[in-house]
């Protein structure tokens, strides 16, 4: 299984100028092969190289920088046809430009790493660079010495220089759950499992609308300092979905591993163009990183060797977990479910978990049989 480690640089003035142009030289680089690409029809690697790779070597490239330029274009150039294929974005009418401080890959023979004293060497524009601080966690500094493998981007973002690292770690063989631990995804509270624990809700909604509205005052102004302070702030919500998405996904994939039961999750591809709310309800819902929830979830559990199935989210919330009694009057209000039928009361979202839970049982029964069969 891989996953990326992410590493901040702290490079002295002189590195950080020489990190600079070596990225301005790349970029410049890939725009002058996606060009190339764009006039001659030619998007195979190999090909393109043939056509590039001199000119690249005349700007000051060395052989494996050029190269990975070459690749990095061929790779946007596939992503770009992908999406048109599966009709996300417009075909191009112009060639793919790249930013001055676009990421760039680094293989073995660019980047070395030096984990145990937290420096890496890497190769720029004027010559090869050694002992660049980094700063990382001691569980990242583990993971990179035991499993880093492959290419590192260097990334420059909002002022700072970051490393973004790939690890590729053994395969865990899934443990056979005993049952499943169902966990509905939602607005007033992020997630909810069937046990009966509530993560989140009331402060992470203030802190997403005390933030909306911020922006909002921003955004009226239209002076410099309140333009200076959008892009200061444009990421400080990503940030704060990201950690507290860690945080909860940890949480569910602990308690899963520890009481011996997979994970059942809502498939929710697609929910922002099925589900109709009102408007303020479109805001929390687009605004809120469920997919990287779900995302974390997975990749965790599958570190954990814990089962982990997505299950249709259809009536989850109207249906009785008791009697199986589906209505829209079992829910009189948000947070209580009530069921017509039986009399069986929850909290709706407890409730809506442990449908999750049922569902994600018999997916796994489902899918077992037919490997079985097989």
């Amino acid at each position: 299984m891989k996953f990326v480690v992410q590493v901040r640089l702290f490079p002295t003035p002189a590195q950080e100028a020489a990190l600079a142009d070596t990225l301005r030289l790349c970029n410049e680089a890939a725009n002058l092969v996606s060009g190339i690409a764009w006039e001659t029809r030619t998007f195979r690697n190999y090909d393109l190289r043939r056509h590039t790779y001199g000119q690249l070597k005349d700007m000051g490239l060395s052989a494996q920088p050029a190269q990975h330029v070459i690749k990095k274009v061929t790779d946007a150039y596939t992503t770009v046809k992908a999406q048109v294929k599966a009709k996300l974005r417009q075909p191009l009418a112009k060639p793919l430009a790249f930013r001055a401080d676009a990421a760039q890959p680094f293989d073995d023979r660019c980047l070395s790493w030096q984990t145990a004293e937290r420096t890496v060497s890497i190769w720029t524009t004027g010559g090869r660079m050694k002992a660049v601080r980094f700063g990382c966690s001691d569980e990242q500094a583990r993971a990179l010495a035991a499993y880093r493998k492959g290419e590192s981007d260097l990334i420059h973002r909002d002022g700072l220089w970051l490393l973004m690292a790939t690890c590729d770690v053994p395969d865990v063989d899934v443990t056979e759950p005993d049952t499943f631990l169902g966990v509905d995804l939602g607005i007033a509270n992020i997630a909810t499992t069937d046990d009966g624990t509530r993560y989140c809700g009331k402060h992470l909604n203030a802190v997403r609308h005390r933030n909306r509205e911020l922006r909002r005052r921003l955004q009226a102004r239209q002076t410099k300092s309140a333009k200076r302070l959008l892009r200061a702030r444009r990421r400080k919500e990503a940030r704060f979905a990201r950690d507290v998405n860690h945080v909860i996904s940890k949480q569910i994939v602990t308690e899963a591993a520890r009481t011996g039961r997979g994970i059942a999750l809502e498939d929710l591809q697609g929910i922002r163009e099925r589900v109709r709310l009102r408007r303020p309800q479109r805001v929390t819902l687009h605004s809120w990183a469920f997919h990287q929830l779900g995302a974390f979830v997975a990749y965790k559990a599958a570190r954990a060797g814990v089962a982990v199935v997505h299950v249709d989210p259809a009536y989850t919330s109207q249906g009785c977990s008791a009697c199986g009694h589906i209505d829209k009057k079992n829910r009189p209000d948000q947070a209580a479910f009530s069921c017509m039928s039986c009399g069986f009361a929850e909290h709706a979202d407890v409730n809506a978990a442990r449908n999750i839970a049922a569902r994600g049982v018999a997916s796994w029964a489902v899918s077992h049989a037919a490997d079985d069969a097989a």
